[in-house]
């Protein structure tokens, strides 16, 4: 332990700093001042103020989730640590490491009495990996350590910190403690064996890709696994462009929750190989007592429900066990799942046939057409939540991994815009779109004038149809009259002017066009009020679409 006299606060910048932290997002508080002044003299942490805590969250999880390393956000006590509780959360069920800081009164004697004081450990407990309040400035460097690796251990996640007042500025000796090389175990041959038999002697393999194959090695194995064998994949959202979706064997996205057309292909499978499956996804097919084989390929064994109880397990560092699987299999002359693309083609007709669809206000699956058209390549679109999601999981091409940035897990509103700029921030040289129904963007539409003052560029499309859309399709769909979830909204291109942006409003879908590809290539912040037909929401993804399946 180091012999020099130091501020706790100052230990705990050092050691943040070890860990590589770049960015902190957040709004300071009385009780964050000591930390604040030890931050103030990183020449390496930039802190990044935001206007309200689950901006700041949003941001740190998606920093997680790009670069799988943890996002570092703070808070104040109380009021602050309520507010960053949604960000939490998100990061937690999405699997994006983040390290939430806290302030807190002092612990060794009263202050204000209980004033803003609320048990902000026990709150975290059950939204997070790990959380503890520091009592001695002496613990900081290895309770930063544990932190970091658990926020970045399979399945990531979140964790808290609480820096009390007093803690924060006593004097203490300490170093920060270096990061650890530590690999993840290899999956175990004769589990590996028995996965390749079962595939072997399948009728109709196929695989399912969920969101713990969303990194960046799994990919790269996967692609090659498909193009030894020649079976074909259907993904979950968040398993969206880990293989190109462009890929003749690509099968669609799970995004309905049953009854679409890769459901049915599923279905028709003898053997499902599920990789990166995690539970928290509405889960993209059902299992039945006599029906197809399912192998669990994952860090982590299989959570058993009534719906998935997988016959093998093959556990371990997925890629490496999609690697072994792939070296060991022989592509077999009995395999018919080529058969399964006829479901893909009978989407992609029936989905053509709606996108040409150039009605005023815009039509869904038109929108998402355009889109995609005004895209890059390597462009990245961050979803807010909302009936949008399911148009975009479904009809958007996904070219490469995180480059359709959804969230399935706790699936809150709001966090559309803080991912854009997020990667908007990541990656200045990519263009960037936030796409947010008109409910979303207001739940952090004060974040408009973070992203203008950190001169980012990005678009911001909101799909506004003047209500809680993706509940009101839900209410029509139950049978129940359509009531309740109706408002107003501002005028949005005065509201985007207000905060220094740019603001457009759409008028027709020629018009649509022109304004995407002018906001792409004009740098700053623009955000585009498009008025949305959501009428056919529930005819189409309700009932044609399952109709239209189920007739193959």
């Amino acid at each position: 332990m180091s012999n020099t006299e130091k501020k706790a606060s100052d230990l705990f910048i050092e050691c943040l700093e070890a860990e590589g932290c770049e960015y902190i997002f957040g709004v300071p508080g009385e009780e964050n001042l000591d930390f604040l002044e030890s931050l103030s003299n990183s020449k390496q942490i930039k802190l990044i103020l935001t206007r309200h805590e689950q901006g700041a969250g949003f941001m740190a999880a998606t920093y997680g989730r790009h670069t799988g390393k943890t996002g570092v956000f703070l808070a104040t006590l109380g009021p602050g640590a309520t507010n960053m509780v949604t960000a939490v959360a998100y990061s937690q069920l999405g699997g994006m490491p983040t390290l939430a800081i806290t302030g807190q009164k002092p612990i060794k004697k009263s202050k204000q009495g209980r004033f803003q004081i609320l048990d902000v450990v026990a709150m975290m407990e059950p939204i997070t990996k790990y959380t503890h309040q520091l009592h001695a400035g002496d613990n900081i460097p290895s309770r930063v350590r544990e932190a970091y690796r658990l926020a970045e251990e399979e399945k990531p996640g979140a964790v808290h910190l609480e820096l009390p007042e007093d803690i924060a500025e006593e004097a203490c000796h300490g170093d920060p403690i270096p990061r650890s090389v530590a690999r993840r175990p290899s999956a175990e041959p004769k589990a590996v064996r028995m996965a390749i038999e079962a595939l072997e002697t399948a009728k109709k393999p196929i695989l399912v890709i969920g969101a713990g194959a969303n990194r960046k090695m799994t990919g790269r194995m996967l692609n090659e696994f498909v193009e030894k064998t020649g079976i074909p994949f259907v993904t979950t959202q968040m398993g969206k462009g880990v293989i190109d979706e462009r890929h003749p064997l690509f099968l669609g996205c799970a995004a309905l929750s049953a009854g679409d057309f890769c459901h049915r292909a599923i279905e028709e499978a003898d053997c499902i190989v599920n990789i990166g499956h995690d539970v928290i996804e509405k889960p993209p097919f059902f299992m039945q007592a006599d029906g197809a084989t399912v192998l669990h390929v994952s860090t982590r064994t299989a959570e058993v429900d009534p719906v998935y109880f997988p016959q093998i397990e093959v556990i371990g560092d997925i890629a490496n066990a999609i690697w072994q699987i792939k070296e060991g299999i022989e592509k077999q002359g009995h395999w018919s799942s080529g058969e399964l693309t006829r479901y893909r083609e009978a989407e992609v007709a029936h989905t053509e046939g709606l996108a040409e669809d150039a009605r005023f206000p815009i039509f869904p699956p038109h929108l998402v057409a355009q889109v995609r058209e005004s895209m890059p390549e390597d462009g990245i679109i961050c979803l807010d939540n909302g009936v949008y999601k399911i148009w975009f999981a479904r009809g958007f091409t996904a070219y490469l991994p995180n480059t359709v940035l959804l969230d399935n897990a706790l699936a809150t509103m709001g966090a559309g815009l803080p991912s854009a700029m997020m990667s908007a921030m990541l990656y200045p040289e990519r263009k960037v779109m936030a796409i947010c129904g008109d409910g979303g963007f207001m739940m952090n539409d004060q974040e408009m004038e973070t992203a203008v003052r950190l001169g980012l560029n990005l678009t911001v499309l909101i799909l506004n149809d003047n209500s809680y859309g993706m509940i009101r399709w839900k209410q029509a769909n139950m049978g129940f009259k359509d009531w309740g979830l109706t408002y107003g909204n501002p005028d949005f291109v005065k509201f985007a002017e207000s905060f220094g942006a740019h603001g457009h409003r759409i008028e027709s879908s020629d018009h649509l066009r022109e304004t995407l590809a002018h906001c792409r290539d004009t740098p700053g912040v623009h955000l585009i009020d498009c008025p949305v037909d959501y009428a056919e929401n529930d005819q189409i993804l309700n009932e044609d679409i399952k109709r239209l399946s189920k007739e193959l």
